[in-house]
């Protein structure tokens, strides 16, 4: 087995500025590193546990099966100031049957991201 030492997503959009404004500035992401110049250089972005970079530029939109999971604490919060940064929204916040409560929205090239909140009973905040 290869040892991981670190890990990211990469993300080649089709307008990098736009892309950069959606990730930085409609949701907020905090900068980890640039690198580069001008409209072509690269940005990591803080994702919680991970890291997304934006570089480069495509053709197309990024496939279509690509999709970005973000958990937040207060999903209906993040609804409130997504909506205010007119961030299309997909789906409003819902409570799934596997008890996460979930939003979906996309970015400018059509990425869908869930943006999830973890209640304080899920599994996934239990540990015995």
């Amino acid at each position: 087995m290869v040892h991981v030492l670190s890990s990211r997503v990469l993300l080649r959009p089709t307008d990098p500025e736009r892309s950069r404004a959606f990730y930085g500035d409609a949701l907020g992401l905090e900068i980890y590193r640039e690198f580069g110049t001008g409209a072509e250089r690269g940005t990591v972005y803080f994702l919680g546990g991970g890291f997304l970079e934006v570089s480069g530029r495509a053709d197309r939109p990024p496939a279509p099966g690509m999709q970005l999971w973000i958990q937040v604490a207060d999903v209906s919060a993040a609804y409130e100031e997504l909506r205010g940064k007119e961030v299309p929204v997909l789906r409003e916040p819902k409570l799934e049957p596997w008890g996460l409560i979930e939003m979906w929205i996309a970015d400018p090239d059509g990425v869908r991201i869930a943006v999830v909140e973890v209640p304080a009973d899920h599994p996934l905040r239990y540990r015995p």
